[in-house]
């Protein structure tokens, strides 16, 4: 995991990971940039629609915590509270931060 966050072109992983995290990067980055044809690149790596969607999903909602946190100038959580914050995750899912309606 550590080697990720470093740098996820040389961590250890699959081509899948590889994949998807190319794909956020660019999503964060140049998102004007992405097209229908990067969509297919991640299919043709093995990874299902709803894996891209979830990947895509979890990318929105760090990007606007990021961007939020700029604009009004509060803390991210530390390492400690991400770490508390992704067992609450991973226990109820990403879907538990969806408004109802």
């Amino acid at each position: 995991m550590n080697a990720a966050l470093a740098d996820w072109r040389t961590a250890p992983g699959s081509e899948k990971l590889r994949a998807i995290l190319g794909f956020l990067e660019g999503l964060t980055l140049r998102p004007e940039a992405v097209t229908a044809a990067n969509v297919r690149l991640l299919r043709s790596a093995g990874l299902r629609d709803d894996a891209i969607r979830e990947a895509i999903y979890v990318c929105f909602l760090y990007n606007v915590q990021a961007r939020l946190s700029d604009a009004f100038a509060f803390e991210l959580p530390d390492a400690n509270g991400m770490q508390r914050t992704g067992k609450v995750v991973r226990r109820l899912g990403y879907r538990a931060s969806v408004l109802p309606g």
